[in-house]
């Protein structure tokens, strides 16, 4: 039992207390006599040893159930890892939730299961400013989410392009669903929507490392020269994003891992999804349809110098479009060898003589997917004349409906990506980020028909057709004939090491996971 001196201590009169008591030592008797002023002490140690017990019992007893919670998150139950992936995930009772820790509740009252987090020593964090359109950025997102988990470093949810031709604000949260972002592909990398406060403040004050990769690059260049720059600097802006990661030649885990970000985690917001899925109904009630991606705008006629069937004022207000974007590098261009090397936009004329000849029945409803269309009415009106049931989004529904996406093409782009999905047949006018990725898409549910329109033959022969060196029936079968085998079914990717641009883009034709759509779970990278 601790001692300690009485207050009355002195020379004289030998007195310690002890807790309650007060212990005489003067006479040699050694007598113990009780303190009645020291009784409330006793009570209250009494009390502060209870009180510090129960303290104690709450605080083991939490951290006990902490332990429990991080081992069955890390030994994560059998089923989790084999369930299957669909794009949507499964979706489970709403009162899953709260009895699963790993099933993450969503609107509409749906349940989404999680992966278990993935345990790693992060080596940094990766910020992306994405650039161009939407297609552009969504492949470029699905190489950075590769590339960050092959680095074993946290990514930043990526910026947006708001300073390209369409100037849509958007921010990544406005189109697709960023909790299902992070949320399911956290047994690959961990995602933050910002970066934490400290370096927020030392990204303020210029204190991180920006550059734009190598365009094609294969994993060890982001081994040997952005590792390295990550550990240095903690922070890493990839300002440029677009075909930073090659094609082919990448770790197998990569390419499925790319593929489970695209097909999987980029889901477009409920609202985006919801009108979609309005659109496709109502074609659906009113029969089959066809998606014609005619990338016939403005833009993309100043960008590629095509201006065939334009007149004198379309070429000069085209060319000095093109001209006012410093970032479009070729200004020089001879449009008629560029349409002859098939590196055009098929004009609206040309692509209604195209359906003609392969067979499409004129009854069928074509939805057009892209933004307004250079000349009108004027350069649609032979489409409009071979195929009268010619719609858009927009005349499908009610202006109010569209109301929030307007001047923001990129919402509007993702609207035209559902409706392409879910369409009977799919035919691009133009090899663009949309028509490639939108293909591959389709590949992946199942080789849906996609016609891939050979340019470089196809003006040839209606040149041939329109000066009489062909006639109808001749023009149809070779259209036919070159054709036959161009519908989206399954294929090699062609490899050019030494010209990786000219190769089969990897997002148009995934073929590493499209053996893999019935085995989602083996999509996960190891």
């Amino acid at each position: 039992m601790m001692l300690r001196w009485g207050k009355e201590h002195d020379e004289s009169s030998e007195e310690m207390e002890v807790i309650g008591f007060k212990v005489l030592g003067s006479d040699g008797e050694g007598v113990i006599k009780p303190n009645n002023n020291n009784k409330r002490l006793v009570i209250r140690s009494s009390r502060i040893k209870v009180w510090m017990a129960r303290a104690i019992t709450t605080v083991l007893i939490w951290t006990s159930v902490v332990q429990i919670m991080a081992i069955g998150e890390f030994w994560a139950p059998r089923f989790l890892k084999g369930m299957p992936y669909h794009h949507c995930f499964n979706h489970h009772h709403p009162s899953d939730s709260v009895q699963n820790p790993f099933v993450l509740p969503h609107k509409n009252h749906r349940a989404i299961v999680l992966p278990p987090k993935r345990i790693y020593k992060n080596n940094g964090y990766l910020m992306v400013s994405c650039n161009g359109g939407l297609n552009q950025m969504r492949a470029a997102i699905c190489d950075m989410v590769a590339i960050a988990r092959h680095l074993n470093a946290t990514l930043i949810v990526p910026e947006l392009d708001k300073t390209s031709f369409w100037a849509d604000p958007s921010e990544f949260q406005d189109i697709f669903d960023v909790d299902n972002f992070i949320a399911s592909l956290r047994d690959e990398v961990r995602i933050l929507k910002e970066l934490p406060p400290r370096l927020k403040r030392r990204v303020k004050l210029g204190l991180f490392h920006s550059l734009p990769p190598v365009s094609w690059s294969g994993i060890s260049y982001y081994e040997k020269q952005i590792l390295p720059l990550l550990r240095k600097h903690k922070v890493v802006l990839l300002n440029r994003t677009d075909a930073r990661l090659a094609n082919n030649r990448l770790p197998p885990e990569i390419q499925r891992l790319r593929c489970r970000v695209n097909f999987q985690a980029l889901r477009f917001t409920s609202q985006i999804e919801e009108l979609g899925k309005r659109i496709v109904s109502i074609l659906r009630a009113r029969g089959p349809f066809l998606v014609l991606h005619l990338r016939y705008e403005m833009d993309m006629l100043a960008f590629s110098g095509c201006t065939h069937g334009c007149d004198s004022k379309e070429v000069e207000e085209l060319t000095t479009m093109r001209y006012a974007y410093p970032w479009w590098k070729e200004k020089v261009i001879n449009s008629v060898l560029k349409r002859q090397d098939g590196l055009c936009p098929l004009t609206p004329e040309e692509i209604a003589l195209i359906l003609t000849a392969l067979g499409i029945d004129q009854s069928i409803q074509v939805y057009i997917a892209a933004g307004e269309i250079y000349g009108g009415r004027r350069r649609m009106q032979n489409l409009l004349s071979a195929f009268p049931n010619v719609v858009r989004k927009e005349t499908l529904l009610e202006p109010s409906d569209l109301m929030h996406f307007q001047n923001h093409s990129s919402q509007m782009a993702a609207l035209d990506y559902l409706v392409s999905l879910e369409s009977d047949i799919f035919i691009p006018t133009y090899d663009g980020n949309m028509a490639k990725v939108v293909e591959g898409h389709r590949r992946f549910l199942g080789f849906k028909k996609t016609i891939q329109l050979d340019r470089k033959i196809l003006v040839r022969l209606i040149d041939q057709y329109s000066n009489g060196s062909l006639s109808w029936d001749e023009f149809s079968a070779v259209v036919k004939k070159v054709h036959a085998n161009r519908t989206g079914s399954h294929k090699r990717r062609v490899v050019i090491p030494e010209r990786p641009k000219e190769e089969d883009y990897f997002y148009s034709n995934p073929q590493e996971c499209l053996q893999l759509q019935d085995e989602l779970p083996l999509m996960r990278s190891t």
